[in-house]
């Protein structure tokens, strides 16, 4: 079921949730990350964890992960959504953006700026109160593109590794 159909340059691509079907292409798609591609790969040994991680995230109502697919249904963008219920601010619900990611041979034509007014909009159709994400500090070009979108970089993100 397509959620969104973004045109642009006169293609078009197609915005629905993930299936079990397009795993070895997401797979693929964060494979193919040169800062996260040690975390990440195909190998045939790495399946199950990922096919678990997989089930998981779809069995889970808080969670969101989509697919952009072209016009010959290659998998060509991802990224996961998920919806926060807290008590900070007032008891405001957020939703965090994660794990964004655009085959490298599309960046630039505009569809990251469409995933993204799409996913700010599911923000609004859930009825949260903020939208936030995490960047990886060497990723300026991203930083650049997310202060293009009217994010701010607020807070410092803070990970330990278990």
């Amino acid at each position: 079921m397509t959620l969104e159909t973004f045109t642009l340059s006169e293609k078009k691509f197609y915005l629905r949730r993930a299936v079990e079907e397009d795993l070895n292409a997401l797979v693929e798609l964060l494979s193919n990350d040169p800062i996260r591609q040690a975390e990440n790969s195909a190998a045939p040994e790495h399946c199950a964890p990922y096919l678990d991680a997989f089930r998981a995230i779809d069995a889970d109502p808080a969670q969101l992960l989509v697919v952009v697919l072209d016009e010959t249904d290659a998998v060509v963008a991802t990224m996961q959504l998920t919806v926060i219920p807290g008590l900070a601010r007032s008891g405001a619900t957020r939703l965090t953006v994660e794990a964004v990611r655009v085959d490298e041979r599309l960046r630039g034509n505009g569809l990251g700026s469409e995933m993204m007014k799409w996913a700010v909009e599911e923000g609004r159709r859930r009825d949260v109160a903020l939208v936030q994400l995490t960047s990886d500090k060497a990723r300026e070009d991203a930083h650049r593109f997310y202060e293009r979108l009217g994010f701010t970089p607020s807070h410092v993100g803070f990970k330990l590794a278990l």
